[in-house]
């Protein structure tokens, strides 16, 4: 884990990740990981376990892909109603610890904050009318506006041509390494890795970046 320095007052664009980084990941792994598995299981007349084995091969195989984070996608390929199915229990959907507080600072300060997520354009709207964090942002961009994850470069090129940020004076918060690591590659100056990326798990390890647990350490 590397020591956290950002210089707060250079920094000009905010770019955050929205599952697992401003939003508590425990609402998405329970979601794939148990709520989808178990109407599949209804659905197919199967145990949960076999629905989850079955599930779970068919999730490894497009990671890394936009259909990983394609609802539509899911809906088609799983017979299943993936939105509404989110909707059932969108009450798990949370917003992580001191990310209001922090994110109104950055806006008082008079900072661009950009949201730069994987999530489908659906998905995003759900939790932001659950969590009412959408007026925070200057700008939304999903993978699904400029057709590449964040795992590839070509978003990162798309993304500069539509927000105009400055590569230089950008701090980038992402709870995935494999992200970060290609927004290093693309020239963002500033990058810190969000250990603490769901409230019912342990937070997660890097070698390679900065870390932070919780917003308050960069207030």
């Amino acid at each position: 884990m590397k020591h956290m320095h950002i210089p707060m007052q250079e920094i000009s664009h905010i770019l955050l990740d929205m599952d697992g980084t401003l939003l508590d990941l425990y609402f998405d792994d329970y979601f794939w990981g148990h709520h989808v598995p178990e109407k599949y299981a209804e659905k197919h007349s199967i145990s949960f376990g076999s629905a989850k084995e079955i599930l779970l091969a068919k999730y490894k195989s497009h990671e890394k892909t936009l259909n990983w984070c394609d609802i539509d996608f899911w809906s088609k390929e799983l017979y299943l109603d993936i939105p509404s199915l989110k909707e059932e229990i969108n009450h798990l959907i949370d917003v992580h610890p001191h990310v209001f507080e922090f994110l109104t600072l950055m806006r008082e300060q008079g900072k661009k904050i950009f949201l730069l997520t994987n999530a489908h354009v659906k998905a995003v709207e759900i939790k932001f009318r659950k969590t009412q964090i959408g007026k925070y942002f200057d700008e939304v961009l999903s993978s699904f506006h400029v057709g590449h994850p964040k795992e590839d470069l070509s978003f990162w090129h798309k993304a500069e041509e539509k927000l105009k940020f400055d590569k230089e004076r950008s701090l980038f918060i992402d709870d995935t390494e494999d992200v970060l690591k290609t927004a290093k590659e693309y020239g963002i100056r500033h990058l810190l890795f969000k250990a603490r990326a769901s409230s019912m798990s342990e937070p997660k390890k890097t070698e390679h970046f900065p870390v932070i647990h919780d917003f308050r350490e960069l207030m």
